[in-house]
């Protein structure tokens, strides 16, 4: 078809699909479906459990930590080579099981086509499986039914659908049959069905025109199946971390044995000091500490109604500097709700007082008689939201409806249709009617007033059509009522009609939005709204919250190329009348402009932006399977406040990555330096097993207490950090080469002064060595807490921690232990030697922080 559908006559487009009114026979139904395929999603089924355990293993620090335990295994040091694996596969089966989210996106998509379809086959109506449905069926919709696939419209009866999930439209869509311009919104394709929307009242004949992937659903599941995983910040800095400790381990390793073999060390001791280089280089423990920190943060968030489905997404919500956010449902109630009246000049709150129903006079009261009245919708039912909404303000203010329409039965009615544009029911000899107010007033030809109804001057229409501007200048949909007395039957229910009033309705913004947002915009970070709601009412919305009213529309984000488009996003506010391709660029403009983007969204046209965000948000109640599936976190309580309060908890988290970060890799570039300075001298002075000991257990068990650590006061004060920064930036180089060069000077010190002269290494020397580092990385421990400007706030676990690894190192010491260590008992003279080292290490350690503080780009 050379022009799309909806812009074709209805006819033509059933022509042109060799189909008619009538259906398709049963043998060509049957050919088609050869020719065509099911009419069903098709995709990658989403990701095995085997895959997602292979997935953890994914990192160059692992990687590095796989071939440290190998070279282990080859110079005989079968102990560390267990640790090592131990410490690896623990870290791979917890990020596992955490990760374990079966990738159900497309499933999800497969159960929203309807299991079911009504079409016209052989000159008559009969239901069929809904995959067998093919391009040219002519698909029979009524109340209740899920389109099962997209299609053009024939003929419409009063025809409505919700299609939020898909377009963003807040409330349902009246359609027709009528054909509409080129590159017209998919929001304002009245004459078009899609694929799992919602018919929500009438009746209406569409002839299909795409089934299974090429329908508007289908592409969202293409796209989301070739969508790859987006890494964190955190993920690509531990990658180069990995790699630069590879490298680092590779080219000292390669170094020191020719440097030692030159000096008449035998080649073993030299391939032995060579491992314990490796060893030293790598920090065995920080993956665990990590995925163990970032569990920590799931768990927190979750309680705080933040669902976490992968793992590294708790630290990247720290870093986004940019929100887009849906309207519908996520920043509003996503229920339509009556918020203002208004009655010949008077407006009135809905809830502002309650009306006697045994004492009807005034002109509220009959406006939400009326309403209720002329109304197809219950209480109980999950109508149409805007008749719902006309109940619901009815209710609020006393009136019993059941009572209502017992007591004023339907003789008669005239149902609202897209093209009347309102509807008139009967009761006793009493017509009342309510619709579009350009109609409605149209014709009428008296107003009620409060001395009784009075002719509808030029002057008081023309207040009525300003009012109805006022309330459409402030995002409200505007029903008119009207009555009239003395009515044989419907024939006479459009002429001669008293004007009664207006109702405005509008899906509410939540009332802690306001706040949240202002929370977020004061931590620095851009909030946008993206939605496929029209300009008008996003503008209002998005004004009364305080997001801004600059406005792009989709149609013109089409007309720009990338270039364009990335020089606009960043002045833009919101973005109205999006399809799913649009949020995508808008995404992509926004992460080339090296903003990191969080997206949050509910449906199904969320889906590919989620996938592609930086951070994907979907809601967790009114959200679909699909936006769920694709996001990263998810909204336990759809509540936006809730992305505060994780964006918060992300950022406390970075400030504890950034502490045990700076404190084990300072504790591996002193544990280098030490056994490469040593070893020029002929020393092995600490072999890899105690390497393992100190990385693993003595510095490992604070590093994981510091993940517990409580946030600053001011976390939600500063900028969003620069994920291009990274963790490992001139501030932390500062601090590790400052402190790993003290432990290394002081320890070297201390080696020589206990070696006395003596030739190779003592067990004594390499004990006091040994017990020295511990004391040290203790003390660090504190001075990079006090440098990250932790609050003086008792951390119970790293009381625990530090006393644990204090416990476990005299365990080393004085238990048969020892003989696996290399290690001997020392005295009371020996410990006050360590406590003089550690006296003269803490200043400057201090010093060397202070330094780090007058960084430009301090912490």
């Amino acid at each position: 078809m050379a022009d799309s559908p909806y812009e074709l006559p209805a006819d033509s487009v059933a022509e042109t699909l060799g189909s008619r009114r009538n259906g398709l026979d049963d043998e060509e139904a049957r050919r088609r479906l050869g020719e065509h395929g099911e009419n069903a999603v098709v995709g990658s089924g989403g990701r095995r459990p085997a895959a997602i355990f292979f997935a953890q293993f994914d990192s160059v620090l692992i990687q590095v930590l796989l071939v440290a335990a190998a070279l282990s295994i080859w110079a005989g040091h079968a102990v560390d080579a267990i640790l090592i694996t131990i410490i690896v596969a623990a870290n791979g089966v917890f990020g596992f099981v955490q990760d374990y989210k079966a990738e159900q996106s497309l499933e999800s998509l497969r159960e929203m086509a309807a299991p079911m379809a009504t079409v016209r086959r052989d000159g008559g109506e009969r239901t069929v499986d809904a995959t067998e449905v093919v391009p040219g069926d002519v698909v029979v919709l009524r109340g209740g039914d899920v389109v099962p696939a997209d299609g053009r419209l024939l003929s419409v009866t009063s025809l409505e659908v919700d299609e939020a999930a898909l377009t963003g439209e807040s409330a349902p869509v009246s359609k027709s049959s009528v054909r509409v311009g080129p590159e017209t919104p998919l929001a304002e394709r009245e004459g078009m069905v899609y694929r799992g929307t919602n018919v929500t009242r009438g009746r209406g004949l569409a002839v299909v025109t795409e089934t299974g992937m090429k329908t508007e659903v289908g592409r969202i599941a293409e796209d989301l199946a070739t969508t790859s995983e987006t890494r964190t910040p955190l993920q690509g800095e531990f990658d180069d971390l990995g790699r630069s400790l590879g490298l680092g381990a590779l080219v000292l390793s390669a170094l020191i044995v020719p440097v030692l073999l030159v000096r008449g060390t035998d080649a073993v001791q030299a391939v032995l000091t060579a491992v314990s280089l490796a060893v030293a280089a790598v920090p065995e423990g920080l993956p665990a500490v990590v995925t163990l920190t970032l569990a920590l943060g799931v768990r927190q968030m979750s309680a705080e109604n933040a669902l976490v489905r992968r793992l590294p997404a708790v630290e990247a919500l720290g870093a986004v500097d940019v929100v887009c956010t849906d309207k519908t449902g996520t920043l509003t109630k996503g229920q339509m709700t009556v918020s203002r009246l208004w009655v010949n000049d008077a407006v009135i709150e809905p809830g502002s007082r309650r009306i006697n129903m045994d004492a009807p006079s005034d002109r509220e009261e009959l406006l939400l008689r009326i309403s209720a009245l002329c109304n197809d919708s219950t209480l109980t039912d999950n109508g149409d939201p805007t008749e719902r909404a006309l109940l619901e303000a009815a209710d609020r203010r006393g009136l019993d409806i059941n009572r209502l329409r017992a007591e004023n039965p339907r003789a008669d009615e005239i149902p609202f249709s897209s093209e009347r544009k309102w509807m008139g029911t009967v009761h006793g000899d009493v017509g009342y009617v309510k619709g579009a107010p350009e109609v409605v007033v149209e014709n009428c030809d008296r107003i009620l007033t409060a001395d009784g109804p009075v002719p509808l001057s030029e002057d008081r229409r023309e207040r009525v059509e300003r009012t109805v501007w006022e309330f459409g200048d402030d995002a409200l949909r505007v029903l008119a009522t009207a009555y009239r007395k003395e009515v044989s039957d419907t024939d006479d229910l459009d002429k001669r009609l008293v004007f009664v009033g207006l109702a405005g309705m509008i899906d509410p913004p939540r009332e802690e939005v306001t706040d949240a947002i202002a929370a977020t915009e004061r931590a620095g970070i851009a909030v946008k709204m993206v939605t496929g709601d029209n300009a008008r009412t996003a503008q209002a919305i998005a004004e009364t919250l305080g997001i801004g009213t600059t406005v792009l529309e989709g149609r013109e984000i089409e007309r720009m190329d990338a270039e364009t488009l990335r020089e606009r996003v960043a002045s833009v506010d919101v973005f109205a009348r999006t399809s799913p391709e649009h949020k995508v660029r808008i995404l992509r403009a926004l992460q080339k402009r090296g903003n990191a983007v969080a997206m949050t969204g509910d449906g199904v046209n969320d889906a590919p932006a989620l996938k592609h965000a930086d951070v994907g948000v979907a809601m967790g109640i009114r959200g679909t399977d699909v936006a769920r599936q694709a996001a990263d976190i998810v909204l336990l309580d759809d509540n936006y406040a809730s992305i505060e309060k994780a964006i918060k908890r992300g950022r406390e988290i970075f400030d504890n990555i950034w502490k045990f970060v700076a404190y084990l890799l300072t504790a591996n570039v002193g544990e280098v330096a030490i056994v490469f300075v040593a070893s020029l001298y002929g020393y092995l002075v600490l072999p890899a097993v105690q390497l393992l000991w100190i990385n693993l257990l003595t510095d490992g068990l604070p590093a994981l207490a510091l993940g517990a650590d409580p946030g600053s006061a001011d976390v939600m004060e500063r900028p969003p950090r620069d994920p291009d920064s990274g963790i490992i930036g001139r501030p932390i180089l500062k601090l590790i080469i400052g402190m790993g060069g003290v432990t290394t000077v002081v320890l070297l010190a201390l080696m020589f002064y206990t070696l006395e002269g003596a030739v190779s290494i003592t067990p004594y020397a390499m004990t006091m060595v040994f017990t020295g580092f511990v004391l040290l990385e203790l003390i660090g421990l504190y001075v990079i807490r006090w440098l990250r400007e932790t609050p003086t706030l008792v951390n119970p676990w790293l009381t625990a921690a530090v006393t644990g690894s204090v416990s476990l190192h005299l365990a080393v010491l004085y238990t048969p232990l020892n003989r696996y260590f290399g290690t001997v008992a020392i005295g009371v003279n020996d410990w006050l030697i360590l406590f003089a080292v550690m006296a003269v290490s803490l200043p400057l350690y201090l010093a060397v922080a202070l330094l780090v503080r007058r960084d430009e780009t301090e912490v």
